[in-house]
């Protein structure tokens, strides 16, 4: 098989990864990919943007492409896979009008509402009058969110008042561009978030591991929303039975509620969930595509050959495939980001010490890299090095072991991801 891969994160490099370790994939092009995917055996880059879809289509008839697997969200929810299908070729990913379950919350708000999923309290509003009228008389703490896709920057927990009116006049003088036409306005609740990503032919859904990441910049989570900076799997709160709750009162309602509105939906579902303390759960948010950096934690544990399940999704015959086998064991992922992320950075510094970070035995995912003659940083969050082990206290020991050997210039990383699992204060 050859298949492309569409993006240019983390993700994308682990999925070619992934993808790469079947005996039935012959070659992975990466659109336009980054320096990690640049060096992989059996792999190469091509410099088209990810809403070319034109290029991209002429490409894959060109070179016989037999698999597209699209990473960001935002190809998606510009009609990608419609595009691609539409000229005859096979595409893992949902289309634009399933794509809405993340590319508007307010739609997806809706259609939660409307199945009976259990989510936070909320209001929608159009103009900033009102909104934080509405602000006033609930008080807070109180979430704002931007409607539309905003790069994983478009919520806002507030803790006072005034923090909650400027993300309301934030979002409507268009800090988001067009995400900000509409503003969601959510109680907010308390607990850990835990990430439940599915896989889905519109008729099965299957869960994956279920993962936990960590948002904020600062340690301790604090600072800052980031789209993430580590993360690990499988979270030990999403026991069996949590899991089998999950299934039937997130996964299928939804996929019922898109069929209901004929939605036919294939792909990735995430469901990002908040979990009590008492295990009750509440969907915060649908994504239409697999998380980063979830899924550099899910997919070195996955042993079913990722195109397998990939293409029983696009053929609607899920059912039939055997349960997704699981390696034993924990994954962590530790996030190198940019000094500065997510405000402002620079680009342009040079990488040192992934050979030696791999020699501890950790697998380094690229996500803002760039191969100029020597390898450079391209984004704010730059790398993922990641972990395999029997535990967790294994995986993420060996995941800082493997960061420490790696060097750029202001280079920042969290030096607590797992802490809700293991006592860093010991």
């Amino acid at each position: 098989m050859k298949i492309l891969v569409v993006g240019s994160g983390g993700r994308e490099h682990a999925l070619a990864w992934k993808l790469l370790q079947s005996s039935q994939v012959e070659q992975v092009v990466c659109v336009p990919g980054n320096g990690g995917t640049a060096n992989m055996n059996r792999c190469r880059n091509l410099c088209l943007a990810v809403d070319d879809f034109e290029g991209i289509s002429n490409f894959a008839l060109k070179e016989a492409i037999n698999l597209v697997v699209i990473g960001p969200e935002v190809p998606l929810a510009k009609g990608i896979t419609d595009y691609l299908n539409s000229k005859g070729l096979k595409v893992f990913g949902p289309t634009k009008a399933a794509a809405q379950i993340e590319a508007s919350k307010v739609w997806a708000k809706t259609l939660m509402q409307e199945a009976n999923i259990p989510t936070a309290n909320c209001a929608v509003f159009n103009r900033p009058t009102p909104a934080k009228s509405y602000v006033k008389d609930h008080g807070v703490p109180i979430v704002i969110k931007a409607d539309g896709l905003a790069a994983g920057k478009g919520v806002t927990v507030a803790t006072t008042k005034n923090q909650a009116v400027e993300a309301v006049d934030a979002i409507f003088q268009g800090q988001f561009s067009k995400a900000g036409e509409f503003v969601l306005i959510e109680e907010c609740l308390s607990g850990q978030e835990v990430s439940v990503l599915a896989l889905t032919d519109g008729l099965t859904i299957r869960a994956l591991l279920p993962a936990q990441d960590h948002k904020r910049i600062g340690e301790g989570d604090r600072g800052e929303n980031t789209g993430g900076m580590g993360a690990y799997a499988p979270t030990p709160i999403a026991t069996v039975n949590f899991m089998e709750r999950v299934q039937k009162q997130v996964l299928e309602k939804t996929i019922n509620a898109l069929r209901a509105r004929n939605i036919d939906y294939r792909g990735v579902l995430y469901a990002g969930l908040m979990v009590s303390a008492s295990g009750e759960f509440k969907v915060l948010e649908f994504n239409c595509r697999f998380g980063d950096p979830e899924t550099q934690v899910i997919l070195p544990l996955l042993e079913t050959p990722l195109e397998e399940l990939m293409l029983a999704c696009i053929e609607q015959r899920l059912e039939q495939m055997p349960p997704i086998a699981w390696k034993s064991g924990a994954a962590a992922t530790v996030v190198a980001a940019s000094g500065g992320y997510p405000q402002a950075y620079e680009k342009g510094k040079v990488i040192t010490g992934i050979t030696e970070a791999q020699a501890q035995g950790v697998t380094v995912f690229h996500a803002g890299t760039k191969l100029d003659r020597q390898l450079i940083t391209d984004g704010g969050r730059v790398l993922n090095v990641t972990a395999t082990g029997e535990n967790f206290e294994q995986a993420l020991r060996l995941a800082y072991a493997g960061i420490e050997q790696i060097n750029f210039d202001r280079m920042y990383y969290r030096r607590d991801i797992g802490h809700r699992i293991l006592d860093f204060g010991s």
